[in-house]
């Protein structure tokens, strides 16, 4: 079977185009951890905010678009188990389970999960879905995020919002638009 057909069969997500087997899965897995580690190093300081501008949550929801629902948790799980077990791998070589920004990670494989889910339908495969799926899991990270950095600061949702919000929408916005630009033309010359 090429590539190629392999492309038009529905329910596929982009990792589903190499050859089964357990031990790719593994790798898949890993490599999605390791993805989300590295890009959280790509860090900087929002002032007057805990929470760091990253490439960490678009590693997340990349990993989750292309590897798929079940992938994709895993990888965010193993990244979070490995990063609360003291792996300094989260934004700013950071690690542990006390850090108020722990809850944009729980968020994260959330995110990677439904964002994977919706791939399997199809959302990665047009410009349009995609920043429908990337907006979808910018939310669900967020939504999780930011009440979590509320309660473990002693900030008030508002001031939550305030700097664990509102700083990252256009920052947010860029990477959603390189998702929505690199996943359905990987499709597209993929069906070549």
């Amino acid at each position: 079977m090429s590539i190629a057909a392999a492309t038009t069969r529905p329910g596929q997500v982009l990792a589903d185009l190499l050859p089964a087997s357990r031990v790719k899965d593994a790798a898949l897995v890993l490599g999605g951890a390791a993805l989300t580690g590295i890009a959280a190093q790509i860090a900087v300081p929002v002032p007057g905010s805990p929470v760091p501008v990253t490439g960490q949550t678009f590693a997340a929801l990349l990993v989750g678009t292309a590897l798929g629902a079940r992938r994709g948790f895993l990888s965010l799980a193993l990244y979070a188990v490995v990063g609360m077990a003291g792996m300094p791998w989260f934004a700013q070589a950071k690690s542990g389970a006390a850090l108020p920004t722990l809850g944009y990670i729980l968020g994260m494989l959330l995110a990677a999960t439904v964002v994977g889910a919706l791939a399997r339908r199809g959302a990665d495969r047009s410009v349009l879905r995609m920043a429908g799926t990337m907006a979808l899991g910018s939310a669900i990270i967020y939504a999780v995020g930011v009440p979590y950095l509320a309660v473990s600061t002693g900030m008030s949702l508002t001031q939550a919002v305030a700097v664990g919000l509102t700083p990252f929408l256009i920052g947010d916005a860029l990477k959603a638009a390189l998702a929505m630009g690199a996943l359905p033309t990987a499709w597209k010359l993929l069906d070549r």
